[in-house]
């Protein structure tokens, strides 16, 4: 079955969904045409951020075509995140050694093209990021020696501020500063696409008006949705879509949904909120968990009473101070999304309300694939 064809039945009674068709995944050896021959049969799927797990299938499961992976080293200095340049030179490092000598198919991406190469060969393209701008140093020429390493993606900032950017879990925002504006121009320069996750609407803001080429936001959810600092509001959602970019809708659901018991529909509704705001070419999947899902509450058996109680103790740290921290959150997973099918139930969700394959194709991964593509090559 050709992807074309992939809506002349639902994923959702499928023997392949429910795992009944042709068992591709208890190979000892990697076997791309079979996995070339399984991602026909749907779109493209690309994941604005997600880890890797030790599960060599975890790859062959996921259906992913392609992904991006934080490959930054972070220590915890109090109530934040620091990336010092010396141990992110290491991280990224090791990770594109690992993505030379892997055996599963991964491979160092740099360029949005490279996507479509790796559905038609059963390989997975990896673009690496840093969740921060702390790695370069206030030394710009440093950004030229992660470029050269395979960086292709990099967030202003991280919760907090640093020398660069304003993030958004803090008591006042702030923008980008003399710096931060020189590295965006820097960025659209090199080739590294800017990342407004994490960042305050101010330097959101600043960083649409500055960027020259299109702007993404990696892992988000809708504040109009959830008002949380967190996520970002419809005018940073418009903006990023007249930017040509996209933005990822992540699984983390205390910031997807206020309901008791979150849902696919849940995931559902945040997708068609970028959509209504910023049109249907801004919308993309997301994960900011491994491919595999939160092990913690995995291993809970998607027990979110149990399983959101290991966020408490940073979430406290907010309370009183930033927005949408005044109560401590009920779940953390959406059940039914926490494994490593996703994807493949997103689609079927999609399919049920009525979108149609054009439609299921950019938001499964086909706009991901354009922008990097665009800023990229």
């Amino acid at each position: 079955m050709k992807r074309r064809e992939f809506l002349s039945r639902s994923l959702a009674g499928s023997a392949f969904a429910l795992g009944l068709g042709k068992n591709i995944f208890a190979q000892e050896k990697t076997n791309f045409a079979q996995i070339t021959e399984e991602r026909n049969t749907h779109p493209i799927y690309f994941d604005g951020l997600s880890f890797l797990n030790k599960d060599r299938d975890v790859i062959r499961k996921s259906g992913l075509s392609g992904f991006i992976w934080d490959v930054s080293y972070v220590e915890t200095v109090g109530e934040e995140f620091h990336r010092k340049m010396i141990p992110c030179l290491k991280s990224i490092a090791r990770a594109s050694k690992f993505l030379r000598e892997n055996d599963q198919g991964l491979f160092l991406a740099t360029k949005g093209s490279q996507v479509k190469e790796a559905t038609r060969t059963g390989k997975t393209a990896v673009f690496l990021q840093f969740q921060s701008t702390r790695p370069i140093t206030e030394d710009l020429d440093i950004m030229n020696v992660f470029y050269e390493l395979g960086l292709r993606i990099l967030q202003l900032a991280h919760h907090c501020n640093n020398p660069f950017a304003g993030g958004s879990l803090v008591k006042e925002w702030t923008g980008l500063t003399e710096l931060g504006f020189k590295a965006v121009e820097k960025m659209n320069e090199l080739g590294i696409i800017p990342d407004l996750s994490h960042a305050s609407d101010k330097t959101a803001h600043d960083v649409l008006k500055t960027s020259k080429k299109p702007v993404i936001i990696s892992h988000t959810g809708c504040r109009a949705i959830v008002r949380n600092a967190r996520c970002i509001p419809d005018s940073v959602i418009k903006s990023v879509a007249d930017s040509g970019g996209v933005i990822g809708i992540f699984s983390m659901s205390f910031w997807l949904t206020t309901d008791p018991i979150p849902t696919v529909d849940s995931y559902i509704k945040q997708l068609e909120h970028i959509i209504k705001v910023g049109g249907i070419d801004v919308v993309g999947i997301s994960n900011d968990y491994s491919i595999a899902g939160n092990y913690r509450a995995a291993k809970l058996n998607n027990n979110n009473a149990e399983a959101v109680k290991t966020y408490y103790p940073w979430w406290k740290k907010y309370t009183d101070i930033v927005m949408g921290f005044e109560e401590l959150p009920k779940h953390c997973v959406i059940p039914e999304l926490n494994n490593v099918r996703r994807f493949f139930t997103i689609q079927a969700a999609l399919e049920k309300r009525g979108y149609i394959a054009t439609q299921i194709e950019k938001i499964m991964g086909s706009n991901w694939v354009r922008v990097l593509t665009e800023c990229l090559g």
